[in-house]
């Protein structure tokens, strides 16, 4: 038999009522690393490790969340979530912490084999990919982001310069919305498109020379970077909202370009 100290109930400090009246609007865990299983295009499962958040709304009276049911939840769906239980994540959320709503948040690398344009030569791309959802009630609202490296060369160098043109390498942060899922490998080929160039994790020298050659030949500031994305996305009627935002790690300056386009 258990002595009775053993078994008294401790203290929920949680549940102690605040004073304030003040309401939380998010309050949870974050940087926790997971096993998750993403679907590509090509139907098979990629593994990787994401980077999770997890989120609930907190009522004014209530002192505290219990963090410990976060990881319980996100616990219960198996040792490797499928992305496709994100759903079900956030309405577990809403159950086992009394909350209106719930927040779940991958950020994770995901990879790509591409082969150099010219030699075909085959390397692993990878990819910062980030799932956004959101539950409130019934209503489920997901967004999709992706960080795509690109290359820019500088229409203003190569027009005022006898020879040569400053490049650099930049990024693309595309996020959105849409009515039927996109392929995140149809996302990144859109915005590489856009770019100067794409990149590439192996390049011979042949293949160095046609991509340097090509990005020549399609000079980009920020500004066209996302006007290019932003009309492919509204060419798109499957998008119903997005935000591009362009960055360049400016090669003969000691800033950063940068530029946003969001459609409201």
């Amino acid at each position: 038999m258990m002595h009775s100290e053993f078994i008294t109930e401790l203290k929920d400090t949680q549940n102690e009522h605040d004073p304030r009246k003040l309401p939380i609007d998010r309050v949870g865990v974050k940087a926790l690393r997971y096993p998750i299983q993403v679907l590509d295009k090509a139907h098979t499962t990629q593994s990787t490790i994401a980077h999770v958040s997890l989120t609930v709304d907190l009522p004014h009276h209530y002192k505290g969340t219990h963090m410990s049911r976060f990881i319980e939840v996100l616990n219960q769906q198996g040792p490797v979530l499928h992305v496709d239980k994100i759903r079900t994540l956030a309405r577990e959320l809403l159950a086992r912490l009394d909350a209106q709503k719930a927040h779940v948040e991958f950020e994770f690398p995901f990879f790509l084999e591409k082969k150099a344009p010219v030699t075909g030569a085959a390397g692993l791309m990878d990819y910062t990919v980030r799932f956004s959802a959101t539950l409130e009630g019934d209503v489920f609202d997901f967004v999709l982001t992706v960080i795509v490296p690109v290359t820019t060369l500088c229409p203003c160098s190569k027009a005022i310069s006898s020879h040569g043109a400053h490049n650099q390498r930049g990024w693309v942060t595309f996020s959105h919305r849409s009515k039927k899922p996109i392929w995140i490998e149809d996302v990144v080929q859109m915005v590489e498109s856009c770019a100067s160039s794409e990149l590439y994790s192996l390049l011979k020298r042949p293949d160095e020379k046609a991509v340097t050659e090509r990005a020549y030949e399609n000079p980009v500031f920020v500004e066209d970077l996302v006007r290019a994305v932003a009309a492919r996305s509204n060419a798109e009627p499957n998008i119903t909202w997005y935000r591009v935002e362009a960055e360049n790690l400016e090669s003969i300056h000691n800033h950063n370009a940068y530029a946003l386009i969001e459609k409201s």
